[in-house]
């Protein structure tokens, strides 16, 4: 069924979205070659272009910043979001090399820190949720985990371009990774989880009601999913902790494994849903704020609002 929906997808493909793809080939193909200093340097390189010229993201970023540290000078605010684009440049030479990397060669780049936890998690034979978000090198860190050994599903939306979208996923599951879309969420997590499974899930964009509730992200109440605390309280699933960010004092990225979340569970199911995604954010937000300058600050995180809140952007 899902091969039939992507395989129509394709066929309906127009020429913008053929262009826009064979742009994507050649962008991969080129930088994929590089040397991977010089991969890394050409990615921040357009990362600075694309902050120079795309105003718009440039001033959602400052929004957020001035939300989220409003005790930072605008300077400091400024930096951090510099630091941004400079790591989605950087992910993207990653992501051009993915396919040449293998277990040995990744090893020299990353390193696990807290693996004893996912494999606690793991071990307990009831699923594992990796709670994860738009944080250091995101499209890295499941093909990482599947080079090591340890194959997993990721929870996505489709993109918009299905040619585009056929090409990244055949990237992110080289080694065993398996996609699960969003309009396929509920099914897709439980059937994983009975039969033991690992999925990462992105948890940190906006989200409207109903699927989504409020809870704080840096203080401002944000709409985020509610579906991971959902299947987790059904399935008894752990759920833990996991990102790859880039450590400058070692000149690598660290994939890290925290340690696996206590959940809420109380004789109220709304209210441990919302306590439980709660937790969630919070422990996204606690990762936020240690590696500020490689979140997706210029993603509208605050824009779904409470009734009779006015908007943000």
């Amino acid at each position: 069924m899902e091969d039939t929906i992507q395989n129509e997808r394709t066929v309906q493909a127009g020429f913008d979205q053929r262009v826009e793809y064979w742009c994507l080939r050649v962008l991969v193909t080129a930088m994929g070659v590089f040397p991977r200093p010089l991969a890394r340097a050409a990615g921040a390189t357009l990362g600075w272009i694309v902050y120079v010229l795309l105003g718009r993201l440039r001033r959602v970023g400052q929004k957020n910043l001035a939300m989220a540290f409003p005790e930072k000078s605008e300077a400091e605010r400024a930096k951090i979001l510099r630091g941004v684009y400079r790591s989605l440049g950087w992910q993207l030479a990653e992501f051009c090399r993915m396919q040449r990397y293998t277990a040995e060669s990744a090893g020299k780049l990353i390193r696990y820190e807290g693996l004893e936890n996912y494999l606690a998690a793991r071990a307990k034979g009831k699923g594992v949720f990796v709670l994860t978000g738009h944080l250091g090198a995101w499209e890295l860190s499941s093909f990482y985990h599947s080079l090591a050994g340890y194959p997993m599903s990721m929870v996505i939306r489709r993109l918009d371009n299905p040619l585009v979208d056929e090409f990244v996923n055949r990237i992110r599951s080289l080694h065993g990774n398996r996609v699960i879309h969003k309009d396929d969420f509920a099914r897709g997590l439980l059937t994983a989880m009975h039969q033991g499974e690992t999925v990462g899930i992105l948890m940190d964009t906006n989200m409207t009601p109903p699927q989504g509730v409020f809870v704080p992200f840096f203080g401002v109440p944000a709409c985020t999913a509610s579906g991971l605390a959902r299947v987790a309280l059904k399935s008894e699933a752990a759920v833990l902790p996991g990102f790859l960010v880039w450590e400058s004092a070692e000149k690598r990225y660290v994939l890290h494994f925290g340690p696996e979340l206590e959940l809420v569970r109380t004789g109220d199911a709304a209210e441990n849903i919302m306590a439980n995604t709660a937790l969630f954010t919070a422990t996204i937000e606690s990762y936020v704020r240690r590696y500020p300058d490689q979140w997706l600050w210029v993603h509208r995180r605050w824009k779904t609002r409470p009734q009779g809140e006015g908007g943000i952007y």
